[in-house]
């Protein structure tokens, strides 16, 4: 499907492109980015192939990173077209612990300050950015409402939460009338398919709409790394911080490596860029609404815009799915197909009919 192909987020009337553009890459204060002209080339081509969805975060670069996605938003004239995503959670003074979590005090701060880095008076996304492990999820979701009754926040989501936080707050916000969550931003890869556990099924049946982070898994899927020329080395993101204690940069596994093996012979079958089949491959997943991509260099971006020019076929991507399903762990390992059989006496469930549920609103997939 084409870039300018607008799906609705989740259960909301947000209507977003497939691919969304990442801005984390936006800036250089970590030792990897792009610079400001580069960033701006990036933005631009995204929204020329017709991508209307941009991800950034209050910390990102420092702060960088929104500042110059407000900039390049305004000197295109592009506010009302464009779908800007923020968040919140994390600290930029350390020895103050209200200026991070998810406390109100902070998501009121942090709001302003995005607000004012981004040269606009509304957020059309506004995201939780990593579960603080203590601010009651009554409090978060009031607050949330609250931004969403001023006019500052028009939608609002979750990432890096367990399933059972996200699920209580889209119950409470149900219940007492707040505004749903529309999306759960979540890890999501070849190399990264624990969402599948829980998460997948969760939004579908409450209605949020998964956005994936990482679908190369830091570069790992990028087609930098091929076991077929042997072990790479290099100066890229996964290099830079593979001693960091963020889980999201250890991605190097004997297991891993099968997967880039399998995925370089699927990618060479198709004629297609190891980065493509990947994105492609992740964004076709059910409960998939939108797949960030981020890139340093305007040819990685070019690359990865086209992962929507082309399908998978079954075979190849039966392969993938293979290699790269996770381990069972209790209790999901009860839900397989042996143990369903003991509960339903051998007769599976069957498929309901077209149009079963006459009350519910089926939103498209992706």
């Amino acid at each position: 499907m084409p870039l300018d192909t607008y799906y609705t987020l989740g259960r909301s009337g947000l209507r977003v492109s497939q691919l969304a553009l990442g801005a984390m890459t936006f800036g250089t204060e970590w030792g990897w980015g792009s610079d400001v002209d580069t960033a701006q080339q990036l933005f631009n081509t995204y929204v020329d192939a017709g991508g209307n969805f941009v991800d950034t975060a209050d910390l990102y670069t420092n702060g960088t990173s929104e500042s110059w996605v407000g900039k390049f938003v305004a000197e295109r004239g592009l506010r009302d077209r464009i779908v800007i995503a923020t968040k919140f959670t994390y600290n930029a003074e350390p020895g103050n612990p209200n200026a991070g979590g998810n406390g109100r005090k902070n998501i009121l701060r942090a709001v302003e300050g995005s607000l004012k880095r981004l040269g606009t008076d509304y957020i059309d996304l506004y995201i939780l950015h990593t579960w603080d492990q203590i601010t009651p999820v009554e409090e978060v979701m009031r607050t949330f409402d609250d931004l969403v009754r001023s006019g500052k926040v028009r939608h609002i989501g979750f990432s890096d939460t367990p399933a059972w936080y996200a699920a209580r707050a889209q119950t409470l916000a149900e219940w007492r009338g707040y505004e749903p969550l529309s999306t759960l931003q979540m890890e999501y890869s070849l190399v990264e398919r624990n969402i599948e556990r829980e998460f997948v099924s969760l939004g579908l049946e409450l209605g949020l709409g998964v956005m994936v982070w990482s679908p190369l898994a830091s570069g790992l899927l990028s087609g930098k790394y091929r076991p077929s020329q042997g072990e790479f080395t290099g100066d890229g993101r996964l290099e830079t911080l593979k001693g960091s204690a963020n889980p999201a940069f250890q991605k190097f596994s004997d297991k891993n490596w099968q997967i880039i093996a399998e995925l370089e012979k699927v990618a060479q079958e198709l004629g297609r860029s190891m980065a493509q089949v990947a994105v492609n491959w992740t964004v076709n997943r059910p409960g998939i609404a939108s797949v960030i991509v981020g890139a340093t260099k305007l040819s990685q971006l070019a690359d990865n815009l086209q992962a929507l020019d082309f399908e998978i076929p079954a075979e190849l991507s039966d392969r993938l799915g293979a290699i790269s399903r996770p381990e069972p762990q209790v209790p999901y390992s009860f839900f397989g197909p042996e143990i369903q059989n003991m509960i339903h006496g051998g007769k599976p469930v069957g498929a309901k009919p077209a149009g079963y549920f006459a009350n519910t609103v089926i939103q498209p997939v992706g």
